[in-house]
C-alpha cells in the first residue's frame, strides 16, 4: 500500500507520512513510517538520509517474482533433503551423482540439499548414497575419485603423430637384457656384460631414450607434462605417454631400440673405472621377468647354479653392486622392508610379498644409483641444468643445483632411468643428449618451463603415490574380506599403531595395551569399512616366540601334509 500510495518521484518518509495519516505526524508515526520504509528494500530505494524513491514496477515485479523462485527452490531443496534423510533418492539427485560425489557445486539446490540431509542424518555424502541404492560398488568410488582429481578432462590420449627417432644412430656392439616384473610394458632400462679382449669386464646401462623422438613443446611432450608421470594401483595403471609411444621406445625383446648407454670396465677391486656415455641403438635380446628369476636370490647367496638364461651376467651385475654399495657406505634398499604385488582378475585379489633387499633388488637398485648420479654429475661438469634429487637433514627435495644426496651417499643424483614414466626423466634426458652430443641444451637452469615443471611434478608425483598407497589398503581390506579373516596378527610400530603380517597395512587399535614396539600380537577383527578402507580390530593377545614359531610353520606350504 505504501509503494501504492508514493508516487516515483524521490520523497521524504515526514511527508509520506503525512499523507498516510491525514494530518501532521507524531514523531512516533513518523519513525513507524521510516522503519517501514527501511525494512523494504525491494519496493524503496534509499536516496539521502530520509528521502526514499519508489522501485519502478517493473524492477519490482522481477525482484518479486525472484522470491518466489527461491521459495519454489527451497521447498523443492527441503523436499529432496527429506527423501535422503528416508534414504530414498530423487531422480534428479541420482542424476548428478558423481558431481555431487567428487565435485560439488554449493551455487546448486542439489548441492545444498545433500548438504542438508548429510546435517540431519549425521552421514558422509559417500555414505548417504551408499545407504540410498546409489553406491554400491566401492572399488569404482575411490577410482572415480582419483580420476576426477588428476584426469578432470578424462583418461583416454588424445590424437597424436608417433614418433621417429633418427635413423643414423650407431648400432651398439652388444646385446642388452633387462628384468622386470611380470606385466611390464614400460622397460626403461636394460643391461649387457661384455668380456674384451684384455679380459676384463666391461658393464653397459642402457636407458630407453624418448628424448630422442620427443621435442620440447611438441604435442606429446604436453601430454606427458600433463600427465608428468605414470600412476599405478593394484589391477591398473595409467601411463605417462600413450601405449603406442611407449611401445616405439620400450626396450623390447627382438628390437635395436634407440637408448643412452653408460659403459664403464670394471678394475682389479670389481669398481667401475672410467665411464663413458653414448646414444645409440641397442639390440635387446630378452624381456626377464622376476617371477622366473627370483629364484636366483637364493641362489646367488649359496653360490650354486640354476641354469638360467643370462644367470652368468646377472651374478656378476650382483658382485659389482655389492661392491659399488660398499663404496657408497649406504644400503641401496632396505633389507627388512617388504614389497607388495598386487593381482586383480575378476574382482578376486591375491597379495604377493617380496623382500626388498634380495640380490636381483640390490642389482638393479645400485646399477640405477650409479647411472642416475654419473649423469648428474656429466650435467653439472659441463653446466648443463637439470632436475636433481638432494637431501640435506633427512629431507628429499628437487632442486635445479646439483647438491649431495646424503641418503644415498652420492654427490649429486638426477632421475634419468625412467623417462617412459617420469617426466622430470624426460626432462632430464633431453638436457643430457644435448651435452653428450655437444649441443646446446634445451633449458637453462632459470628456465621458467624447467622451474615449472620440477614444481608441477613433486605436487603431481606425490598425490599419485599417496593414491597407490590407498589403493593397497583398499585391496588389502578386500583380500581380507576375501579370505574371510577374523584373527590377524600384527607388528607394533608404536603405542597402538600396528602393521599387518603379509599386507601393507597399518592401522590402530584403540583397545592395545602398552606393548613395546616390534612387539608382535594377535588381533580380532571386528569390522571392514571398504568405503572409508578402515579397519577395526580389538586386541587379543601380545605373541610369545613359540606362537611365532608355530603360526610360521602353519603358513609354511612344505609344513602341510
Amino acid at each position: 500500500f505504501l509503494w501504492q500510495c508514493s508516487g516515483t518521484t524521490e520523497f521524504d518518509f515526514k511527508s509520506l507520512a503525512r499523507d498516510y495519516v491525514g494530518h501532521e505526524p507524531t514523531p512516533v508515526e513518523a519513525a513507524g513510517i521510516l522503519f517501514k520504509l527501511h525494512g523494504a528494500p525491494m519496493y524503496f530505494y534509499k536516496r539521502a538520509k530520509g528521502r526514499f524513491q519508489a522501485a519502478p514496477e517493473a524492477t519490482l515485479k522481477q525482484a518479486l517474482a525472484g522470491i518466489e523462485k527461491k521459495k519454489r527452490v527451497q521447498a523443492q531443496q527441503d523436499a529432496w533433503a527429506g527423501s535422503l534423510a528416508r534414504f530414498e533418492c530423487p531422480a534428479e539427485i541420482a542424476a548428478l551423482k558423481d558431481e555431487l560425489l567428487y565435485a560439488p557445486d554449493r551455487n546448486k539446490p542439489e548441492t545444498r540439499a545433500v548438504e542438508q540431509a548429510c546435517h540431519n542424518v549425521g552421514l558422509t555424502s559417500a555414505r548417504l548414497f551408499e545407504r540410498c541404492g546409489l553406491l554400491s560398488d566401492t572399488h569404482e568410488y575411490h577410482l572415480k575419485r582419483f580420476l576426477r582429481e588428476f584426469f578432470p578432462r578424462g583418461a583416454t590420449f588424445p590424437p597424436h603423430e608417433l614418433p621417429e627417432a633418427p635413423e643414423d644412430l650407431p648400432i651398439a656392439p652388444v646385446e642388452a637384457f633387462s628384468l622386470d616384473e611380470v606385466g611390464t610394458t614400460e622397460i626403461d632400462d636394460a643391461f649387457s656384460v661384455t668380456r674384451l679382449d684384455s679380459g676384463r669386464l666391461r658393464i653397459g646401462i642402457h636407458i630407453a631414450a624418448p628424448a630422442l623422438g620427443i621435442s620440447p613443446g611438441s604435442p606429446l611432450d604436453v601430454i606427458a607434462r600433463d600427465r608428468l608421470s605414470t600412476a599405478y594401483m593394484p589391477g591398473k595403471k595409467f601411463t605417462m605417454l600413450p601405449d603406442d609411444v611407449v611401445a616405439r621406445f620400450s626396450l623390447d625383446h627382438g628390437a635395436a631400440q634407440p637408448a643412452v648407454s653408460l659403459y664403464f670396465e670394471l678394475g682389479e677391486d670389481g669398481l667401475p673405472g672410467a665411464r663413458q656415455s653414448r646414444v645409440e641403438r641397442v639390440r635387446i635380446a630378452a624381456n626377464l621377468r622376476h617371477a622366473q628369476y627370483d629364484v636366483l636370490n637364493e641362489a646367488f647367496e649359496a653360490q650354486k647354479r640354476v641354469g638360467l638364461a643370462y644367470e652368468n651376467e646377472l651374478r656378476q651385475l650382483w658382485r659389482t653392486a655389492m661392491a659399488l654399495e660398499g663404496q657408497r657406505g649406504r644400503p641401496s634398499t632396505g633389507a627388512a622392508i617388504l614389497d607388495y604385488t598386487f593381482f586383480v582378475e575378476n574382482d578376486h585379489v591375491r597379495v604377493v610379498p617380496r623382500k626388498r633387499g634380495s640380490p636381483l633388488d640390490k642389482l638393479v637398485a645400485e646399477l640405477m644409483i650409479l647411472v642416475n648420479s654419473s649423469w648428474g654429475e656429466l650435467l653439472a661438469e659441463r653446466d648443463v641444468a637439470g632436475i636433481y634429487r638432494v637431501q640435506s637433514t633427512g629431507k628429499v627435495r628437487l632442486s635445479v643445483h646439483p647438491e649431495p644426496h646424503e641418503g644415498l651417499g652420492v654427490r649429486s643424483y638426477a632421475w634419468m632411468s625412467s623417462p617412459l614414466r617420469r617426466y622430470v626423466d624426460l626432462v632430464n634426458q633431453w638436457q643430457l643428449v644435448a651435452a653428450i652430443q655437444g649441443r646446446r641444451p634445451p633449458f637453462g637452469r632459470t628456465s621458467e618451463v624447467l622451474l615449472a615443471a620440477m614444481r608441477a611434478f613433486e605436487i603431481t608425483y606425490a598425490g599419485y603415490d599417496e593414491h597407490q598407497r590407498g589403493m593397497e589398503t583398499y585391496w588389502s581390506l578386500r583380500w581380507l574380506k576375501q579370505e574371510g579373516v577374523k584373527e590377524l596378527d600384527a607388528t607394533v610400530v608404536r603405542e597402538n599403531l600396528v602393521r599387518a603380517d603379509g599386507l601393507p597395512l597399518v592401522f590402530r587399535v584403540p583397545s592395545m595395551p602398552e606393548v613395546a614396539a616390534n612387539a608382535r600380537v594377535r588381533l580380532t577383527v571386528k569390522s571392514i569399512d571398504l568405503l572409508e578402507r578402515s579397519i577395526e580390530c580389538t586386541y587379543r593377545e601380545t605373541l610369545t616366540q613359540d606362537d611365532i614359531a608355530m603360526t610360521a610353520i602353519a603358513a609354511d606350504p612344505s609344513e602341510k601334509a
